[in-house]
């Protein structure tokens, strides 16, 4: 088998244990030991080990066996052979440790995603534009009738406004005015005194005087 198609295949018997965040590097230009690595990682013993024996098995049975393994005592980090493709199987942890995209950062890197969730993804695309147009279509005819709501208050405060503004208030403080200016008249009338000396009383305004 073709080793770039044999790099795919054991990336796809990865899925099926539930490896994730599968990565193949081409080494074709970077190393003469291999031309691809597959690197994935694993929550737990079980599953490193899970993976690396459903790969092994499922090959096996194609004719194709490894030529060295290792790391089954620890299970932290478990790499199968297979002379033109090498398998790296992680812990996470471990993977964070080693780092080996990092180690061999010149290699052309590729992501390789689980099969099921790109039907999952391909799926919600497809549902996902009908479901944002009728949430769309909603939110428009909402605002609609927020506007028109507004509009009819707006209308309304101002023929208040307008009604108000109608109202002879001028005509009222002028009519105040004059009551005021009248009454002040009033005042300013003059009134009579009479200055009485002894017996005899003295008009201001005339000169005739009257005997009690």
């Amino acid at each position: 088998m073709e080793s770039k198609k044999l790099a795919e295949k054991i990336s796809g018997l990865i899925f099926e244990k539930k490896g994730y965040d599968v990565k193949i590097l081409n080494l074709v230009r970077l190393a003469a030991f291999a031309d691809f690595f597959v690197i994935c990682s694993a929550d737990s013993d079980t599953q490193v080990k899970a993976i690396s024996d459903e790969v092994e098995k499922k090959l096996r049975d194609e004719g194709i066996k490894t030529s060295h393994r290792e790391g089954y005592n620890s299970l932290n980090w478990v790499l199968l052979d297979y002379f033109d493709v090498v398998v790296h199987i992680f812990k996470k942890e471990s993977r964070a440790f080693y780092n080996l995209e990092k180690l061999w950062g010149d290699a052309i890197i590729t992501e390789v995603k689980d099969p099921s969730q790109a039907k999952i993804e391909t799926k919600t695309e497809v549902i996902k534009p009908a479901a944002a147009k009728k949430a769309a279509v909603k939110k428009l005819a909402a605002a609609k009738k927020t506007t028109a709501k507004k509009i009819v208050v707006a209308k309304k405060s101002i023929g208040v406004k307008k009604a108000v503004a109608k109202k002879p208030v001028a005509k009222k403080t002028t009519a105040v005015k004059k009551k005021s200016t009248s009454v002040r008249k009033i005042e300013k009338k003059p009134v009579k005194k009479t200055v009485k000396t002894g017996q005899k009383s003295v008009s201001k305004k005339g000169t005739k005087t009257s005997k009690k």
